[in-house]
């Protein structure tokens, strides 16, 4: 009897037979299709539909403001609301991110649902601007938070060969609620007012966010060793923080028009208010097709390319603005920006992921370059409506603002491909 016959015995007195140990294995690939990926997609687009859809609504909220609400208030002050929202969204995936990585990824999505539905019911409660700040502006802004992050984390574990694809539907989705929810509100504020009509909308929230409740699953069991929320290392990168700085530059420029496109009409074209709402729901609308088609694009001729292009591209287009003086050239105009300014939306995690060293560092990176994102939202819209005087229709200033930041961001994306080239080369060497 050999050694090997001996190990094994006989088992005829009921001794088990020695089996092979157990191999530690690693995560399944990702499945890249299949019944249970596309449901995650589904519930990522609603979760993108009641994030960025509520936050880009806030066009609407600001000209009712402005000519109901808030009558004593100026612009800028209007505006912080709205570019408070956005701020929250983007900068809380900062800390979002590791709470993710924890596994808590029902948790967010939960604490999302919550507070984007209190705030929006808080919202249609209120009277004064103090009121409105906190509901929609903190509350909302931090609910929409909640749900960014987690929608961009769970298609990627899910998706790698179709990831350009699947990120773009999934962002579409902020796009179509930034199309549906502003025509729900000028729809329904004058047959039932204010509160019902932004009840209404909490309430078609609530509904949406239930299905991403029910179907959403997290794929990968958490890591034992969290991320960091800072890298150390993405600091020394210069291709990675020029890029950073075109990003905050970009998104300085980038929103104004979908604030202050729905006054314009009104103000400086005098196209009546049940004409003008539909403005912003046009931006919105093209921009469903400017989250998805770049992104195939990128995948072909690389993602800081398209961005690069997208940007300078609106730049033009927003300096064109300038030039509109009738209702066609404005609807013209809002298919054009919205279709190319999804691209600087949708793109920059992809590009941020080719600048990271690893795979391991991505999550770090992105959350690191929203944070530059938040401040470029944060303070470009408050300026614009300083800049701008409705009282006395002059849009000019704010628009040339809008377009020069968008122009700065252009050019920085140009140097950061440049500085990643000329490390490229260096590490060859």
């Amino acid at each position: 009897m050999n050694d090997k016959e001996e190990t094994q015995g006989d088992n005829s007195d009921g001794i088990l037979e020695a089996q092979p140990l157990p191999q530690p294995q690693g995560p399944p690939p990702p499945p890249n299709g299949g019944a249970q990926a596309w449901l995650q997609v589904l519930g990522a687009h609603l979760l993108f539909f009641n994030s960025w859809g509520i936050i880009n609504t806030f066009g609407a909220y600001q000209a009712f403001y402005e000519q109901h609400l808030l009558l004593t208030h100026s612009s800028s002050q209007i505006s912080w609301i709205g570019t408070f929202q956005g701020f929250l969204l983007v900068f809380f995936s900062f800390i979002a991110g590791p709470i993710f990585d924890r596994g808590y990824f029902h948790a967010l999505i939960l604490t999302g649902t919550f507070l984007v539905v209190l705030g929006m019911m808080m919202t249609s409660l209120a009277t004064q601007y103090w009121q409105l700040f906190l509901a929609q502006g903190v509350v909302t802004g931090l609910g929409a938070g909640c749900l960014f992050l987690p929608s961009i984390a769970i298609v990627a574990t899910y998706f790698t060969t179709k990831r350009a694809l699947t990120m773009g539907i999934t962002a579409a989705g902020g796009s179509i609620g930034s199309v549906i929810y502003p025509v729900v509100f000028h729809k329904l504020q004058p047959q039932i007012g204010f509160a019902w009509a932004t009840r209404i909308i909490g309430f078609i929230a609530l509904a949406t966010l239930l299905v991403s409740i029910l179907i959403m699953k997290t794929r990968l069991p958490p890591p034992k060793k969290s991320r960091r929320m800072i890298d150390p290392a993405a600091l020394r990168s210069l291709p990675y923080m020029v890029f950073n700085l075109g990003l905050f530059f970009a998104f300085v420029g980038l929103y104004i028009p979908f604030f202050y496109a729905i006054i314009y009409a009104e103000r400086q074209l005098g196209i009546k208010e049940d004409l003008s709402f539909y403005m912003l729901a046009v931006l919105n609308g093209a921009s469903v097709f400017g989250r998805i088609l770049p992104g195939l694009l990128a995948d072909r001729f690389g993602s800081l390319q398209v961005i690069t292009v997208a940007s300078l591209m609106s730049a033009i287009i927003a300096f064109c603005w300038l030039a509109v003086d009738n209702l066609g050239g404005l609807v013209v105009f809002c298919i054009f920006y919205g279709f190319i300014s999804g691209a600087v939306v949708s793109l920059p995690p992809t590009v941020i992921a080719g600048f990271a060293p690893g795979l391991h560092v991505v999550g770090t990176w992105i959350g690191m370059s929203f944070c530059f994102s938040a401040m470029g939202l944060l303070i470009g819209n408050p300026i614009a409506g300083t800049i701008i005087n409705v009282a006395e229709n002059k849009f000019s200033g704010g628009i040339i603002f809008s377009a020069s930041f968008l122009a700065a961001g252009a050019v920085a994306f140009v140097l950061a491909g440049a500085f990643k080239a000329r490390a490229s080369r260096a590490a060859k060497q």
